[in-house]
């Protein structure tokens, strides 16, 4: 087999390959084993028929196809290799010379991963960022964490207030017309969730189990459905149903329920440690972020769209799975939200390219400082997933082995994110610029100043 490339355009390659006459009769050979019993030739049993006669009766060319397909993904391959190429889309396939005893010669045009130019990417200046928790943010963790552990209490005869739990009956209508999706029988609605349009739920405070009643609502003027904007809605609801919220005491037994520790001064403590520890990883990725984005200020990169658009792909997938985990689908959300496929994929073209671009860059600097991941750093890898699935390091071995790369290339890009700010310049927060001494040049500035104030208010009176 021979393969030559050569450019055709920035980021797309032409990669001509010949493969031997006989390899691609063997593939050939391969074919008519494979298929030749779905055919049923006058004068043969079915699957019986010689391949000539095969051929003769089909035209030569029956088991050009599939011999193709079959000697393509190997001769790809190695050309792709021998070239030293790396494809980010599937290739443009164009058939030169096939069949006849002849060598196989077919084109391949692919879009190739892009050439970064660096520019500086040491001695960068970053910004230090630094945030010390307060008692306030441990005391609204803790306030979270008893939210969720409260237990919700049915009341008989007790009038519906803020922060009471109602199952209810709800129909709505516009101009006389339901309303698609503004009707639901048992729903459980939380007074206070804003998870309504507004109004609506000030309208049940007050109501009790077996309380019906009818109100106006008008939908926000920038609803996201078009057709209900400002629109006014005619409601009916139902009440069966009222709890009231019973927050669990903030005491040892608290602490007990909710973590390992035994006092709450423990569990309190434990809290603080976890934020401050989030805060400082926090602090870490802000800062990475200011760096890469400096680095990627002087970088010069011409993206592929496709690359582009096969991120958006990764994005929309890492949705998917969220929203799963939340009982609803991609369609029910765009739906939700008033958004068209085509609109979504714009909204996140730009964080996509800049994704891309990053990683782009990464890998660049990855290459030039000789950055690779060590065995030592694969197996330091493992032993963490291992400890994250509560598995042994070689069964995390065996489960990764088909995401070694993608392992081995998030360990890279760690690393040279660590070396780059190694190689940064820490430098404290610039605050605003101070005010101008009270120089002659300073107040001579003052007062023109305060002459166009004084032009422009006499400008207002006329």
């Amino acid at each position: 087999m021979k393969s030559t490339a050569e450019k055709v355009e920035k980021n797309k390659v032409r990669i001509e390959i010949q493969v031997d006459a006989q390899d691609f009769e063997k593939a050939m050979n391969k074919s008519y084993m494979k298929n030749k019993g779905k055919f049923q030739i006058p004068g043969f049993r079915k699957g019986k028929a010689p391949r000539a006669v095969i051929e003769r009766y089909y035209g030569e060319g029956v088991f050009y196809e599939d011999a193709f397909n079959e000697i393509f993904p190997e001769a790809y391959t190695k050309a792709i290799e021998e070239n030293g190429i790396e494809p980010v889309d599937q290739p443009e396939l164009d058939i030169k010379q096939i069949g006849g005893g002849q060598n196989l010669i077919f084109t391949a045009s692919v879009i190739v991963k892009p050439e970064v130019e660096l520019g500086q990417y040491k001695r960068i200046e970053v910004e230090k960022a630094e945030y010390n928790v307060t008692d306030n943010d441990v005391e609204k963790t803790i306030k979270t964490l008893q939210e969720r552990y409260a237990r919700w209490n049915a009341v008989e005869d007790t009038p519906v207030k803020e922060g009471d739990l109602v199952t209810l009956d709800f129909s709505g209508t516009v101009d006389g017309n339901p309303i698609e999706g503004g009707s639901a029988e048992k729903y459980p609605l939380e007074i206070g969730s804003g998870s309504f349009i507004p109004g609506f739920e000030e309208q049940i405070i007050g109501l009790k189990p077996g309380d019906e009643k009818e109100f106006a609502v008008t939908f926000p003027e920038d609803y996201n459905n078009e057709e209900l904007k400002g629109k006014e809605a005619l409601f009916k609801v139902k009440v069966h149903e009222v709890k009231e919220k019973e927050l669990p005491e903030l005491d040892d037994e608290f602490a007990k329920d909710v973590s390992e520790f035994e006092t709450f001064d423990e569990f309190r403590a434990s809290i603080k440690e976890r934020l401050e520890d989030e805060a400082k990883r926090e602090i870490q990725n802000l800062m990475e972020a200011q760096l890469i984005a400096k680095i990627s200020e002087s970088a010069e990169v011409d993206i592929p769209d496709v690359m582009v658009e096969r991120q958006i792909d990764n994005i929309l997938m890492d949705l998917e799975f969220s929203l799963y985990y939340r009982g609803m689908n991609l369609q029910n959300y765009l739906e939700l939200t008033n958004t068209s496929m085509e609109d979504f994929r714009a909204q996140y073209r730009e964080q996509a390219y800049t994704t891309v671009k990053n990683a782009l860059i990464l890998e660049k600097i990855a290459q030039t400082e000789n950055i690779e991941a060590t065995e030592e750093d694969i197996e330091k890898e493992l032993e963490e997933l291992a400890k994250q699935r509560q598995i042994t390091a070689d069964k995390a071995r065996e489960m990764f082995a088909d995401n070694m790369d993608s392992i081995k290339d998030r360990i890279k890009t760690r690393k040279t994110i660590d070396f780059l700010m190694e190689n940064a310049i820490l430098v404290e927060k610039r605050e605003p610029e101070a005010k101008e001494n009270e120089t002659e040049e300073g107040n001579k500035e003052q007062e023109v100043e305060q002459i166009d104030n004084e032009q422009t208010k006499a400008e207002d009176k006329e």
